[in-house]
């Protein structure tokens, strides 16, 4: 069985948010003083997230599992997560989107358990302005997790980055440049509708095209590879003639969505089919049920035939989801 649409389009990636909670409050995702996070009793214990990520592995089709918050390292069982997960047949590939505070800590522990690589934000390289955005001091902290991502061979060491307009969109050479340094890969993401504040404005947005004229000026851009893009979302492309890269994510002005290969379980067990998606299927509560795994399978199934042809940003009719982007994963 293969979690198939009714386009044709077959999910093998798999995002898991462990965790709606996170030790950032980045403008673009949450107000300062953070949001009413969901009781403990709502969140999947570690050992439903593995028998949902099973059944998604083994019976699915599912070869890649991402976990995501939140802020993943927030949750206490992810080294065990991460290694049951490395542990099934046939084994998916794993990895992390973290913001990178604790990353240091627990790099080599994440990966002797079979974490096989992380993607990291990082918006900015001033300090005062990582605490504007993120409304916390820990800009050296997400320095130090990267490096220690890169030595326990966490690679490649992929490095988000969200460009805003007027506060750090002149620091996108900069930030190519450090990452090309370092042997990371850097991707800049268009700004999505998912802040908790529902402040987003697509006019504030810096875009795909706006992103790749910030770097013309100092970097020799060409395309890499497009004939066998298939259902990865970053357009690559080589730096310089290679063999550094970057990557960019343009969710809203060029989406990718007719070769989306992505489902999402959300930190209290829902099924979600696109971030921007308004409807969702529990498992959770079936599970908690007594439901078996062959009837967890059909209503996961079910719940995948059901996705959407586009996340629709350009319809007039667009709503922005209720969860924000820390509540949804990543």
């Amino acid at each position: 069985m293969t979690l198939m649409d009714s386009f044709g389009r077959v999910a093998t990636d798999l995002r898991v948010s462990l965790t709606d909670k996170c030790n950032l409050r980045c403008t673009y995702c949450m107000p300062p003083e953070g949001l009413d996070w969901l009781p403990s009793a709502q969140l999947l214990t570690a050992d439903e997230i593995v028998r949902l990520v099973t059944i998604g592995v083994e019976r699915l089709g599912i070869t890649e599992v991402r976990y995501t918050g939140g802020e993943p390292l927030l949750r206490r069982e992810l080294v065990d997560i991460v290694a049951r997960t490395a542990a099934l047949t046939p084994r998916p590939q794993v990895s992390l989107t973290t913001n990178g505070i604790g990353l240091a800590r627990l790099a080599g522990a994440l990966a002797e358990a079979g974490l096989d690589r992380v993607n990291v934000s990082l918006d900015t390289l001033d300090p005062e302005t990582f605490k504007r955005l993120a409304h916390r001091d820990r800009f050296t902290d997400v320095m130090d997790g990267l490096a220690a991502a890169a030595t326990a061979g966490l690679t490649p060491v992929k490095v988000n980055a969200v460009l805003m307009r007027g506060i750090n969109d002149h620091e996108a050479p900069a930030l190519l440049r450090h990452c090309v340094e370092r042997g990371y890969e850097l991707r800049f993401i268009e700004q999505m509708p998912l802040d908790a504040q529902h402040g987003w404005s697509r006019d504030n947005m810096i875009t795909a095209d706006e992103i790749l004229a910030l770097l013309a000026p100092e970097f020799d851009l060409t395309p890499d590879d497009l004939e066998e893009r298939g259902s990865a979302p970053a357009e690559r492309f080589l730096v310089d003639g290679g063999p550094a890269r970057v990557g960019v994510i343009g969710s809203v002005t060029r989406p990718f969505c007719g070769a989306c290969d992505r489902v999402r379980l959300t930190a209290d067990g829902q099924v979600r089919n696109c971030l921007f998606a308004t409807e969702e299927s529990d498992l959770k509560t079936a599970m908690r049920a007594g439901a078996t795994d062959d009837d967890l399978a059909a209503r996961w199934l079910a719940a995948v035939a059901r996705k959407r042809p586009g996340h629709g940003i350009d319809d007039p009719a667009f709503l922005q989801p209720a969860r924000p982007m820390s509540a949804i994963g990543g």
